[in-house]
């Protein structure tokens, strides 16, 4: 019976600590919309003192053109045109400081003579 108590009283500490660990302080955060038939998604991650930013853009046609721009608090962090892979997969990565205040992340994406669609993350 001790060392059946013993066990448990070390699993539960041992998922206890697991779970501290898997469940960061501050969590990722993501957003998702459909443009076109694609379906895009703006990920921004706490790291470094800053933020690493992606963006996706998947199910897009294969070979299509799409702009891609990303801004922090209104300004472009970073904006390119890219094509869509053989598997309709497009990306796009920054890494931004963390600024005074609130963080804004906003993610515009714009197939080629199509309309532009976007999606924001605030954090503080």
């Amino acid at each position: 019976m001790k060392k059946a108590l013993i066990a448990t009283a070390a699993l539960l500490a041992t998922a206890g600590t697991t779970a501290l660990v898997a469940a960061p302080a501050h969590a990722d955060v993501e957003r998702r919309g459909t443009c076109a038939g694609a379906t895009y998604e703006l990920n921004v991650d706490r790291e470094r003192g800053g933020f690493e930013v992606d963006a996706d853009i998947d199910d897009a046609r294969v070979g299509s053109e799409w702009r891609v721009t990303i801004r922090h608090d209104g300004k472009v962090a970073t904006s390119r045109v890219l094509r869509a892979d053989n598997e309709g997969e497009l990306d796009l990565d920054t890494f931004q400081r963390n600024t005074a205040g609130k963080d804004v992340f906003k993610l515009t994406v714009t197939p080629a003579g199509g309309a532009s669609c976007s999606t924001k993350v605030t954090l503080r």
